[in-house]
């Protein structure tokens, strides 16, 4: 049961070290069990998965694991913020009467046949040669790959919460598949061997593309893309300073301006030593897109090995040439630059809010020391494994996630590729090159086709798809070879004919319809040729044309429309790196398995960034922004991937609490979300002035962009795992209570309240998206009208005391900067009567229960031997 407790209370405890929370947590939970509908042993035994020091919060946030007899119970990860040794905010995912619910804590089945019980599940081969590498404590283990997984397989016992309530012991495991398209992170029963739970931690993002009209090399009008967004860098700097041509950010994609040489963007304080750098010493270790932050290289093939990557030579100038009016394959070195551009941006960037080293950030060489390394960002380039895609699987703390970014069906209708010379075939043809091979050359690469004859000897019952041993290899030497699609994979078949020495490949379809793009299979990234496929009509017609026999010449090359490259979408790189910071951050950075619920925001957190990282001076509240305009081939006006571009204009974006409902999960459910969002920057934008402020400045400029990125990110490191919408605005709010002393408060109410997320919603379970309850009212307190950002909480600061959260349940804080002594603190109401008194010692911070008063407004008073300082308290 998820148990979310928003409220600022001290405990009574000694000042906790850095090295160890324990001690202040566990008093916590005890103090406060029974609120929290838990049993002494239900908190009696917990661990500490990792911490964190929030500059922009001033305080750790630690995050704690409910253990019973030894064994942690999954996803139970509760958030803890900290501050001078006592706990300010908790939001406890424990489980209640753990002791009456759990199955059993001994195993039947090993470990070891968890795993294959899991690939049994998973559909996925047997794995073989599976070893112990490592015995990483009590039933806690590490096996190889076993011929099944990128990386070993981890395995340890846990409690895995069933549908009834109850727990069942289990092996949790992690299997990479071997074409990077899933990671699945599984529960197996430590009893019966079934699979009972499963994750994935590849987000695989499902994007469809739009209407496909537009031109993809379409340009906004931009002066020269300057912006304050981001510190520029001009020419007047030395030669060998490392420079790249991208399209920098807030440009969004190539539609949006033109690509630009910048010079040595690195941030001093997120990457000191330049992102070419390995190990923390003055110097670059790579000239290519490789550093200490992300290795970006092309993996055409779509095998996840070590392709190749643009180098910049010992100067490190990345300057290649863009040519959007050719086949993508032919700008790979530009393309793969602008992904390794932006992988660094974000992570300079977010490095400023706090997704740093401690929180978990990616990075081989944690130059502070804290946090685990090893994890930069493995980013493929023109990915061969899928189209019209990306994805980001994201590991815990210390595993390198990976990035995979695909090519997008061209704008337009499909070419010709294809053309039959003589004949009564003559004439162009529609097809559909491979994912994989060569690109289809820009001169017409002309040869006689030949139909390949193989010996059927396998399971194919068809002589002519080339799954079986070829019988005329001598023909196909030199010409092009014509397979039909049958039982054996894409790459399997055309590496066949190309072993026998065609030069090219057209596959006829055996289904009527249009044809379709191919995958590479487990051959493809061996495949040098080009490859194309036509429709089985089309097809058919060759065939029977060659059987007769006849002379059929044809020609091959690109005649577009030309694919579109997702690398140098912005938008969506920020997109897939933002679910590496949300899986991180909720949590804590060593469990990403929390953003699994249905009524989850992962994707709208990703659309925010795509969001707020492409903001530019001039941008207003009410513009359209649809996601994934150019990859989709839209023009910038174009509404997007979701179902209605974002825009604080109802007319644009009618989006409320309860359209979750009918949005499929997750990424319609995100893009309700992300709209909140939205709201709420605007609001802080429009009230600090309207300027967009430098993004690298962290919440501490006064420009609103700013100050919502700050609360964004600080809510995810305070919202318990598995959140729903009511928890994702709490944590929110309490980050601005923490951070700010409440000083957006109205606004944030009124921005989710706008949207269907106010005071009385109900979120229902977060496990549903359908059994919420939207409400548009804000707290009794905040005023009608127009929020004052400045004036709608009083900080209640003077030079000795601080007196939170305010307003309050009657629940507050006084913490006093310097030592006090004896001090009276009495309550006054507006009538001018003591409501409540009491004497203290006020050194450090007392915790004062005045949860009996009527809501209203009040006077707290402290009265110490030489001085009376008075503030307003609102008690709601």
């Amino acid at each position: 049961m998820k148990k979310v407790l928003y409220l600022l209370a001290f405990i009574t405890v000694g000042f906790a070290s850095a090295q160890d929370f324990s001690g202040v947590i566990s008093s916590y939970l005890n103090s406060n069990s029974a609120e929290l509908g838990l049993q002494s042993q239900d908190v009696g035994e917990i661990s500490i998965s990792s911490e964190s020091f929030s500059r922009s919060m001033n305080l750790n946030n630690v995050y704690v694991n409910q253990m019973h007899s030894g064994i942690e119970i999954f996803n139970s990860t509760s958030s803890f913020a900290v501050k001078s040794g006592n706990v300010v905010h908790a939001s406890v995912s424990f489980t209640e009467n753990v002791a009456q619910k759990i199955n059993t804590t001994s195993p039947v089945i090993t470990a070891q046949a968890a795993v294959t019980s899991a690939a049994s599940g998973l559909g996925i081969a047997t794995p073989t040669n599976l070893v112990v590498l490592e015995n990483t404590g009590d039933n806690s283990y590490v096996f190889s790959n076993g011929g099944i997984s990128l990386e070993n397989i981890p395995a340890r016992l846990v409690f895995q919460t069933i549908e009834n309530g109850n727990l069942r012991l289990a092996w949790d495991l992690s299997i990479y598949l071997l074409d990077g398209s899933h990671w699945y992170s599984v529960r197996v029963d430590a009893v019966t061997g079934t699979v009972i739970n499963t994750n994935d931690w590849v987000v695989s993002c499902n994007y469809s593309g739009g209407d496909h009209t537009a031109h993809a090399g379409q340009k906004k009008s931009s002066d020269n893309g300057s912006s304050v967004l981001f510190a520029e860098k001009t020419s007047s700097v030395v030669l060998t300073e490392p420079r790249y041509r991208v399209f920098p950010i807030p440009l969004e994609s190539p539609n949006h301006g033109p690509e630009q040489l910048v010079y040595n963007p690195a941030n001093a304080i997120a990457s000191p030593f330049g992102w070419h750098d390995f190990d923390g010493v003055v110097g670059s270790e790579f000239t290519i897109t490789r550093g200490n932050n992300v290795w970006a290289q092309e993996d055409q093939d779509g095998n996840n090995g070590t392709g190749t990557s643009p180098d910049g030579g010992a100067d490190l100038h990345f300057d290649f040439p863009f040519d959007f009016d050719t086949n993508p394959a032919n700008m790979i070195d530009a393309c793969t630059t602008n992904l390794f551009y932006m992988n660094n941006i974000m992570h300079d960037v977010m490095f400023q809010y706090g997704f740093d080293e401690e929180g978990g950030n990616f990075q081989q060489l944690n130059y502070g020391g804290l946090g685990l390394g090893n994890d930069y960002v493995l980013a493929d380039a023109q990915d061969g494994s899928g189209t019209n895609n990306a994805n980001f699987g994201t590991p815990p703390d210390g595993q390198r996630p990976r990035m995979q970014m695909f090519l997008w069906d061209g704008a337009g209708p499909p070419g010709t590729p294809l053309t039959i010379n003589n004949g009564p075939l003559a004439g162009d043809y529609i097809a559909i090159p491979a994912v994989f091979g060569a690109p289809l050359p820009e001169i017409p690469l002309t040869e006689d086709l030949v139909v390949v004859v193989d010996d059927d000897a396998g399971t194919s019952t068809d002589p002519n798809d080339a799954c079986d041993t070829i019988l005329n290899g001598a023909d196909l030497n030199g010409k092009i070879a014509v397979i039909r699609r049958g039982d054996c994979e894409f790459g399997f078949k055309a590496l066949a004919a190309e072993t026998e020495g065609a030069v090219a490949v057209i596959v006829v379809n055996n289904v009527a319809g249009d044809p379709i793009p191919m995958g590479p299979g487990v051959n493809g990234g061996s495949v040098t040729i080009p490859c194309i496929m036509v429709s089985q009509a089309d097809g058919e017609a060759m065939i029977t044309e060659l059987m007769l026999p006849a002379v059929v010449n044809g020609s091959i090359y690109e005649t577009g429309p030309y694919q579109i490259d997702g690398d140098v979408d912005n938008g969506i790189v920020a997109h897939e790196y933002g679910h590496g910071i949300s899986n991180r951050l909720t949590a804590g950075p060593s469990n990403t398995g929390c953003l699994g619920n249905q009524e989850q925001m992962g994707e709208g957190w990703s659309d925010y960034m795509a969001l707020i990282f492409t903001l530019e001076q001039g941008d207003t509240r009410d513009d359209s922004r649809g996601i994934g305009t150019y990859a989709g081939g839209e023009p910038v006006t174009g509404g997007g991937i979701r179902t209605y571009p974002y825009s604080t204009d109802f007319g644009i974006n009618p989006h409320t609490y309860d359209d979750i409902k009918t949005e499929v999960a997750p990424h319609g459910v995100g893009s309700v979300w992300a709209m909140m969002l939205w709201e709420m920057t605007w609001d802080l934008i429009d009230a600090r002035g309207g300027t967009i402020g430098n993004i690298y400045d962290g919440g501490t400029n006064g420009a609103g962009n700013n100050y919502a990125l700050q609360l964004v990110t600080d809510g995810m490191k305070l919202q318990p795992c598995e959140p729903g919408f009511v928890d994702g605005r709490d944590a929110i709010l309490q980050a601005d209570m923490i951070a700010y002393g409440g000083e957006f408060r109205c606004l944030i109410w009124k921005a989710f309240a706008r949207r269907g997320l106010g005071e009385s919603a109900n979120q229902g379970s977060s496990g549903s998206k359908s059994d919420g309850t939207e409400a548009f009212d804000i707290p009794g307190d905040l005023p009608a009208g127009d929020c004052d950002p400045l004036a709608t909480i009083e900080h209640n600061y003077d030079n000795n005391f601080k007196i939170y959260p305010n307003p309050s349940n009657g629940n507050i804080t006084i913490e006093s900067v310097v030592k006090a002594g004896d001090v009276t603190i009495s309550i006054i109401d507006l009538n001018g009567r003591t409501v409540y008194t009491q004497d203290v010692i006020l050194n450090n911070g007392v915790n004062i229960n005045a949860t009996n008063l009527n809501a209203g407004i009040y006077v707290v008073q402290i009265d110490g031997v030489n001085y009376t300082h008075n503030a307003k308290l609102i008690i709601k």
